[in-house]
């Protein structure tokens, strides 16, 4: 009575945005289409992209501003939920939004140690961000090196961490992303026993400790396949909470030293277990990831539909259908067939 009472209001307006999401046949039929403009132009008539594409030439839009304009969709969904919340509720998106602002850093950092312009115009989302964050991304967006970048986030939780790594050799972009991710678990994996109530906590807690689970099998199938790291070089890499996955499992995982035996014993796990794999088909960890957290997000939502657990669903899949529409898109410019497509978007 309790959830129903406080989340009646909020998950009201999250079923009403729901219904906005893009339906599989919608998905068919953006595949279908011939060239970008054709897509653009197909987006803009959906109620969730149209307002943010009205008024843009689709045949002068390159990738990063299309970009641009489906963050928009997103960054504004987040926004109308965080003024529908009350403030106890607000605690959650607040911890939230820790991820849309690692998503912006590394976008920095990738133009930064590239030293090539930042892929987006971070200045189109300068209220969404200071509103809700502290950091400069302008000034990080501009920055002519590591250390001034690193300089630029001086009294956030990230400055620290990527301090140590500038100090060390042979750091790549993979390292300091790596380190930005470590912030962000290790953060909500420990503010979210604090701020959140105990029904809350539980769900988020199946949410991201399974996101936890996910990101650590696929690093160590990563550096099985493309890297032949050492297994204590693997480890090393590794997020150091494990929420399904046993310690000894993880361990034996990263032992493995190849792909076939990291899929034998992967199959041994609670995710081998829960028929998401089987003898004959063997998905790659990413498929893998999406099957994982898709079923996990769908069902917290349906054991508490008047939880915060219904507005971290939503926050989910509006991010994963932007990640599609990106790649349908980019697969349309490279001339793939529809099926191929839709098989490799969806993880068919």
């Amino acid at each position: 009575m309790e959830g129903l009472l406080t989340y009646s209001g909020l998950t009201t307006k999250v079923r009403a945005m729901k219904r906005r999401l893009i339906k599989s046949f919608q998905y068919r039929e953006l595949a279908s289409l011939d060239s970008v403009p054709g897509a653009v132009d197909y987006l803009r008539r959906l109620p969730a992209y149209g307002p943010f594409l009205s008024g843009t030439d689709e045949s002068q839009l390159h990738r990063s501003q299309i970009e641009e304009l489906l963050l928009q969709s997103k960054y504004h969904d987040f926004s109308k939920l965080y003024r529908f919340s009350t403030l106890p509720q607000r605690k959650f998106l607040d911890l939230y939004f820790m991820h849309y602002e690692i998503s912006a850093l590394k976008r920095c950092l990738r133009g930064v140690i590239r030293q090539v312009p930042v892929d987006l115009n971070l200045a189109l989302f300068q209220d969404f961000f200071e509103r809700h964050s502290k950091l400069d991304f302008i000034k990080l967006s501009t920055a002519k090196g590591l250390e001034e970048f690193t300089e630029s986030l001086a009294g956030s939780p990230y400055y620290a961490a990527l301090t140590r790594l500038n100090r060390q050799e042979g750091i790549t972009l993979f390292d300091y992303e790596m380190s930005l991710d470590m912030i962000y678990f290790h953060t909500m994996w420990k503010i979210k026993d604090k701020k959140l109530k105990r029904q809350e906590r539980e769900a988020l807690t199946q949410c991201f400790g399974e996101r936890l689970d996910m990101l650590n099998l696929q690093w160590i199938y990563r550096c099985i396949q493309y890297y032949h790291m050492a297994p204590s070089e693997i480890c090393a890499l590794l997020i150091p909470i494990f929420h399904r996955l046993k310690a000894e499992q993880v361990s034996a995982l990263a032992s493995a030293g190849s792909v076939e035996k990291f899929y034998n014993l992967l199959s041994t796990t609670y995710y081998g277990n829960r028929n998401l794999m089987s003898a004959n088909w063997k998905p790659d960890p990413e498929a893998l990831t999406e099957q994982v957290l898709d079923r996990i997000h769908k069902l917290t939502e349906r054991r508490d539909p008047y939880s915060i657990a219904t507005v971290n669903s939503y926050l989910y899949f509006k991010e994963l259908e932007i990640t599609r529409i990106i790649h349908i898109i980019e697969s349309i410019r490279y001339g793939l067939e529809p099926e191929k497509i839709l098989s490799s978007v969806m993880n068919a």
